[in-house]
């Protein structure tokens, strides 16, 4: 239920909700948020992307006080003069999904298989071609066992025959949260996560830093990956119109498409109420 006032901290997703389908990120949108941290409200990007893309989401959400990147695996402040500090940064074990994928494919059949190893900026992903994942020069064929050799940031899944939901779903049966996070984001691939890893537990690494209680803070989303956030969050949970239909059942409100600038017109009605 959205709450009177202002929110104490502002948290957004960005592939989908903040960021058009082009890709890219209105003068709006950025001029709206450089209003929110005017206010002095905190602002937030949290987002799937790894820490190897860093460099883009700071572009993309350059008001952004604080980093909640991988899911919530990798948590960066950026409001220390020093320099960014990172404050979480999460691992899952290669034997760890090494079991995993085999417990998995024992039910689904074969998987294509990807994984996020290095934080490196613009460090490929490393495993299977597939022609649907959509950032082709950031990617790196290799081997099962080259890819299972290190611990991950996260891994990617997919099979031929299971729409992405149903995957999902069949994998959260088989897979302990004790043993790996599980979600989808929209790009057509179940991500594996550490265990304890979502977008909430990583924006709680930051609420707690700063002080502020879930109950005061506002978040916007669209995919599936956003509701563990939308659960935590208190004063306010916000879908944009072109959200998974999960999303928009946990919003208290819907705005605007991503193309439309949902988020900067949600929040310059706020700050202007």
């Amino acid at each position: 239920m959205i709450r009177p006032g202002l929110p104490k901290l502002i948290a957004t997703d960005l592939d989908g909700t903040l960021v058009r389908s082009d890709e890219t990120v209105s003068a709006y949108t950025h001029q709206v948020l450089d209003r929110v941290r005017a206010a002095g409200i905190p602002v937030v990007g949290a987002t799937g992307r790894g820490p190897r893309l860093k460099e883009l989401t700071r572009n993309d959400i350059r008001a952004a006080d604080f980093l909640v990147m991988a899911g919530g695996g990798c948590v960066v402040d950026q409001s220390d003069p020093a320099g960014p500090v990172v404050l979480r940064d999460e691992r899952l074990p290669g034997e760890v999904l090494a079991g995993l994928l085999a417990d998995l494919e024992a039910e689904v059949g074969p998987l294509t298989v990807m994984v996020e190893a290095s934080g490196e900026q613009d460090a490929p992903l490393w495993g299977d071609y597939h022609p649907s994942w959509p950032y082709q020069d950031r990617f790196e064929a290799r081997s099962r066992a080259e890819c299972l050799s290190c611990d991950v940031i996260k891994a990617f899944v997919r099979t031929a025959d299971h729409h992405v939901d149903e995957l999902l779903a069949t994998a959260r049966r088989i897979v302990p949260p004790q043993v790996a996070t599980l979600t989808q984001a929209g790009l057509g691939f179940v991500e594996i996560c550490p265990p304890g890893v979502d977008k909430a537990t990583g924006l709680s690494v930051v609420a707690e830093r700063l002080g502020v209680d879930p109950a005061e803070v506002l978040v916007f989303g669209d995919m599936p990956n956003d509701l563990p956030m939308f659960a935590w969050a208190g004063w306010g949970r916000v879908a944009v119109s072109n959200a998974h239909p999960t999303v928009r059942a946990a919003a208290d409100e819907i705005t605007l498409r991503n193309d439309d600038d949902g988020v900067a017109v949600y929040l310059d009605r706020l700050l202007s109420r």
